[in-house]
């Protein structure tokens, strides 16, 4: 890195250069505001007589190499909006000088400052080098065609600005004080230089940059101009056009890279430090891993389009159940939908399966808004859902996986419902969930659809809320003071109306009979399913009130349904919430769960700094302040056994399990979690029987048996970073982005394939077909006939080689299918491998 002191106007006027604004810098936004402090700087230099006036810092990024014969390329990573006003300002002197017949003085301005006059690719002429719109809006200026350009509003702005502020009076003035600027030039190499290291710390307390401005730059900046342009266009355009919000014309491309990341690491990075997150683990910008990380975040960027965008979404069915889900606000559930879709795209799963999750899990988040339980626990259980898929029983998997959540986390029982359904408020809540609600009670089953979002009809109460004599009149005390303080807002009480305002706190017959001027505007002329059972009443009492809520909830129970599943018997495993268990003494931990997400932990102080930790993280004032329930301090020689807690705080650990028990139940209520710790004791008999039943899990004997090969793969390099996993499959890179060699092993047979898995279908399928061309070729170095499956309704295509008659299940199986993997995968990467180029992200 070299920096120095300099002029401006000796930056400017140098000779044989272009300033090139890269794609990945935010677009040009100064406004007359810093315009205008800018001239005024420049004015005061020269009339308060000062020698120099400091504007600051550009930093740009050089390498010797020329775009052309003559032109030498310093593409800026700070400083742009500077550099890019103070051409504007020059265009604004040099079209005044022009118009005003001072020739010289334009040629002087135009040659020195705004062009490289000797450049012969007109391409390199003008010296500021703009993007898309603004490029067109500067040289628009610079030809006084102003009024034919349109975009780039800003420069346009601008220039007009600055073209009203200068005169005959203040131009050499204007001139004198460009040549008093001074800024520091801070030149990196590249190659040499980090430049996103140097730009994250110019940038730390200045501009304020979202995450995903600097995932941006951290993914373009190093590039030269020619790649930034190609992998900007193929990998991150798309992802910004596929991450922006419709409805809110937003960008969520920093939402999208957090979902993102809490698929692939199963945690949930901080909104301030997604970033961060992205570049640790993306360190390695060259190797192949990188650019098949780069080509799945685009892949995935196009379901999350449908998600934030589900009128995107060409198939009706599936539409349908994404406008739900955006209706019930649970974004937590972004990350699993990811994979979800990006397996059915890839033809994992069905349509049918497709819809039938979307509407398990609408069931699921439902049921349990409709109960009051906490959303914060569903954050960690989406986290890791997609952990717990097994692709060879996909849907039952999901539900085993939701269903065997106990506590917090818990699938509601229908029992639990029919309670809640007669207490829960249902007016009172945000107008997106009461629309979800009543568009789907009013349209199960219904041959005519009705659009209960229509701005005619509405939610209407049938004991009013406020109530006449006449209502008074026709209602026993009793009946009154039910309504009005238990059942007034609940969905017994709740219907539809498309005369709300009409029908008011009229008495029931008068809403039931209703039809003013031949209208209809009663119940009992209403085609609405919810006013169906209105039209048979004479009168709305308690008696009433309690029938329509029992209509009511079974329909809501046919609608978002508790599972037909049997869960598998090592999920029903009792635990106890942690104010009905008794103390721990001589007792041994088997596992806890904490808002929903089941911890494998058998010792109890983990347990207990797992809770405070959480707590801590909830609410760290509340935490701080109970010293009689629990004593923190920043000083280690406080404690006995200190133990560190968060940042400096420490706690004591040296007690035993009942006084760690103890203090853990007189703090969770204080933080309304006294029904968020469950816990399960276990004796050495039954962790006898549970390790025997583990052994025999498809999970275990998947990671078993990817443990016991892949040391044997000796004749390939292939594999030799992979680790085993618990999943059917394991995966490497092949050489071009997007296309793996996969070993593949199941119930029924033992497979190697080449998968194509890229984002764009299109390109998947000339990827094979190109492979395709060579059939006979690779065949013959292969050595035996391959299942060359297109795929042409899905995105992935794969070219495949099977051993039928092996079993995972059947470990005297494993030395067969070992000696199939070991002979054919070599034979497989031989084969191969001439036509698939070692190219990473450039292909």
């Amino acid at each position: 890195m070299n920096a120095k002191e300099l002029q401006v106007v000796s930056f400017l006027k140098k000779r044989d250069i272009q300033f090139v604004i890269p794609i990945y810098q935010r677009n040009y936004d100064w406004g007359q505001k810093e315009c205008s402090d800018l001239f005024k700087d420049i004015i005061d230099v020269v009339s308060h007589h000062r020698s120099s006036h400091f504007i600051g810092s550009i930093v740009f990024i050089y390498d010797g190499l020329f775009s052309s014969s003559e032109i030498s390329e310093l593409v800026i990573i700070d400083g742009q909006q500077r550099l890019t006003t103070l051409n504007i300002l020059l265009v604004a002197l040099y079209r005044f000088a022009l118009e005003s017949g001072q020739q010289r003085d334009a040629a002087r301005i135009y040659n020195s400052y705004l062009c490289n006059e000797y450049a012969e690719e007109e391409n390199y002429k003008l010296k500021l080098k703009q993007t898309d719109k603004n490029a067109l809006a500067f040289e628009a200026i610079l030809l006084g065609e102003e009024d034919k350009v349109e975009g780039g509003a800003k420069v346009l702005e601008n220039y007009r600005f600055f073209k009203g502020l200068v005169n005959k009076d203040n131009f050499q003035l204007i001139e004198q004080g460009l040549k008093r600027l001074i800024f520091v030039e801070i030149a990196l190499e590249r190659g040499k230089d980090d430049p996103q290291r140097i730009f994250e710390s110019l940038n730390s307390t200045g501009l304020d940059l979202s995450q995903s401005d600097l995932i941006r730059n951290y993914i373009l900046m190093d590039l030269d101009p020619k790649e930034q342009a190609r992998v900007y266009k193929r990998i991150w355009y798309p992802i910004e056009e596929n991450a922006r919000n419709w409805g809110e014309d937003k960008s969520m491309v920093s939402a999208f890279i957090r979902d993102y990341l809490t698929l692939k690491n199963k945690t949930i990075p901080k909104k301030s430090k997604v970033y961060q997150t992205f570049k640790e683990q993306c360190q390695d910008k060259k190797g192949e891993e990188y650019w098949n990380d780069l080509e799945q975040i685009k892949s995935l960027s196009y379901h999350y389009h449908l998600f934030i965008n589900p009128r995107a979404e060409r198939d009706k069915d599936i539409r349908q159940e994404l406008e739900y889900i955006n209706q019930l606000d649970v974004n937590v559930v972004y990350p699993f939908l990811l994979q979800l879709f990006e397996d059915k795209e890839n033809g994992v799963i069905s349509k049918l399966d497709l819809i039938a999750i979307l509407q398990f899990l609408q069931a699921y988040v439902w049921r349990r808004f409709i109960m009051g339980l906490p959303t914060s626990a569903l954050n960690k259980i989406f986290m890791v859902l997609y952990a717990e898929v097994d692709s060879e029983d996909y849907l039952n998997s999901i539900y085993q996986a939701i269903l065997k959540k106990r506590g917090a986390g818990r699938f509601p029982l229908d029992a639990e419902l029919r309670q809640a359904l007669k207490d829960r408020d249902l007016y009172h809540i945000t107008a997106r969930k009461r629309n979800y609600l009543f568009e789907k009670l009013e349209n199960y089953n219904n041959r005519e659809y009705v659009d209960t979002r229509d701005e005619r009809i509405s939610v209407e109460h049938i004991f009013p809320q406020k109530l006449s004599e006449d209502w008074r009149k026709e209602l026993a005390e009793e009946d009154i003071q039910a309504f009005e303080h238990r059942y007034l807002h609940t969905i017994g009480n709740l219907t539809l109306s498309g005369n709300n305002g009409a029908l008011g706190n009229k008495t029931f017959r008068a809403k039931k009979e209703m039809n003013i001027q031949g209208k209809e505007q009663g119940y009992q002329y209403s085609r609405l399913w919810l006013n169906k059972y209105l039209s048979s009443l004479s009168s709305w009492d308690i008696q009433a009130y309690q029938e329509r809520t029992v209509i009511i909830t079974e329909r809501f129970l046919e609608i978002w349904p508790y599972p037909e599943v049997e869960v598998k018997e090592e999920f029903l495993e009792p635990e106890l919430h942690i104010m009905e268990a008794s103390l721990p003494k001589n007792k041994k931990l088997a596992y806890f769960i904490f808002e929903g997400e089941k911890v494998e932990e058998g010792r109890f102080t983990q347990m207990y700094l797992y809770v405070l930790r959480a707590l801590y993280e909830r609410n760290a004032a509340l935490l701080l302040s109970q010293p009689d329930r629990l004593k923190v301090s920043e000083r280690a020689e406080d404690f006995r056994a200190p133990q560190l807690l968060v940042g400096s705080y420490y706690v004591e650990t040296n007690s035993d399990s009942n006084s760690k028990f103890t203090t853990l139940k007189s703090l969770l209520p204080l933080f309304g979690l006294e029904d968020a710790l469950l816990l399960k004791y276990r004796d050495k008999q039954e962790l006898g029987e549970k390790i025997a039943a583990t052994k025999k899990d498809r999970f275990f004997m998947r990671k078993k048996y990817w443990t016991q090969l892949l040391p044997q793969i000796k004749d390939t390099t292939l594999f030799q970073r992979v680790s085993p996993s618990k999943d059917h499959w394991l995966s490497c890179g092949a050489g071009t982005t997007s296309v793996y060699y996969s070993l593949i092993m199941t119930k029924d047979e033992a497979r190697i394939e080449v998968s194509i898995t890229g984002a764009e279908k299109t390109r998947n399928k000339e990827i094979f077909r190109k492979l395709f061309g060579y059939k006979e070729e690779i065949e013959a170095v292969f050595g035996q006939p391959l299942v060359w499956q297109e795929m042409a309704d899905n995105k992935k295509s794969c070219i495949r080689f099977d051993l039928k008659g092996v079993s995972l299940g059947r470990e005297e199986d494993w030395p067969k299918a070992n000696r199939f993997f070991i002979d054919y995968l070599p034979k497989m990467e031989e084969a191969f491998s001439p036509y698939l180029k070692r190219r990473g992200g450039k292909n």
